[in-house]
């Protein structure tokens, strides 16, 4: 599949500072681990600031409709990616859909060792974000 993506990075604070991960790369290394199913409500990023890293973001009314849409739109027949310690890596707001609707389970594909991030010790607004095709 090759479709248009905003590229989209997850963020981790580390011992180096925060380092970031490229969500396509984080597909593609799970696409051949085993599919399991978890309980959303375990997800421990539910009680954590998950989205809102770098110092000019902030949880506005505006972000958090934006983040709504997208919740509303996302698609729950792909799994979510987890570390290698059971840490959403990728699928948040498919995590946050499936607590909505009152799901027991989701499915998740999780590293058995984590994969080394893109960027270390980086700042979100300068990472690259233009369009562009790559393949998942």
């Amino acid at each position: 599949m090759n479709p248009k993506l905003r590229p989209q990075y997850h963020f981790r604070r580390t011992q180096t500072g925060l380092d970031a991960w490229n969500v396509a790369r984080l597909i593609r290394l799970s696409r051949d681990l085993p599919t399991l199913w978890v309980d959303p409500c375990t997800i421990s990023e539910l009680d954590q600031n998950h989205w809102y890293m770098g110092p000019s973001q902030q949880p506005t009314p505006r972000s958090l409709l934006e983040h709504m849409q997208l919740i509303e739109r996302s698609d729950l027949s792909f799994p979510i990616i987890l570390d290698a310690r059971g840490r959403v890596m990728d699928g948040m707001h498919r995590v946050c859909k499936a607590v909505y609707e009152g799901r027991s389970a989701i499915s998740a594909r999780q590293f058995s060792q984590d994969p080394a991030p893109d960027y270390v010790n980086c700042e979100p607004d300068e990472l690259p974000y233009v369009e562009s095709l790559f393949s998942i």
